[in-house]
């Protein structure tokens, strides 16, 4: 069987639909969500590794909201403070590490496009 860890929040529609067309498609997804079970500093610290700058959605509300010292601040301690920030769905599944629900990322996951 096929498992992955999708992070983002339970009532972001991308999400929901990422979620439906994995499970649709074999895979058993672990979702996280980020404002009900915050990351640890670890976990946002490995997600920045991981993604790189990418991991923070500046097209988001929250992103134009914030002040310009919050958005200063490192992407960890950033994810910390305001978890929508982060870009979603943030999937990890073995070696892939994939942020958004593109046709990109579902050809990466055999999911139709």
């Amino acid at each position: 069987m096929k498992s992955l860890i999708l992070y983002g929040l339970a009532h972001c529609s991308t999400c929901q639909k990422a979620q439906a067309d994995l499970e649709q498609n074999g895979w058993t997804v672990d979702f996280r969500d980020v404002q009900k079970q915050p990351l640890s500093d670890a976990e946002r610290a490995r997600l920045a590794e991981e993604f790189g700058d990418k991991i923070v959605n500046r097209a988001s509300l929250t992103w134009r909201a914030m002040s310009e010292d919050e958005r200063a601040a490192d992407s960890v301690a950033m994810m910390g403070a305001k978890p929508s920030v982060m870009k979603r769905p943030a999937i990890v599944a073995d070696n892939l590490r994939l942020l958004g629900w593109t046709a990109n990322v579902k050809r990466a996951l055999n999911v139709p496009v």
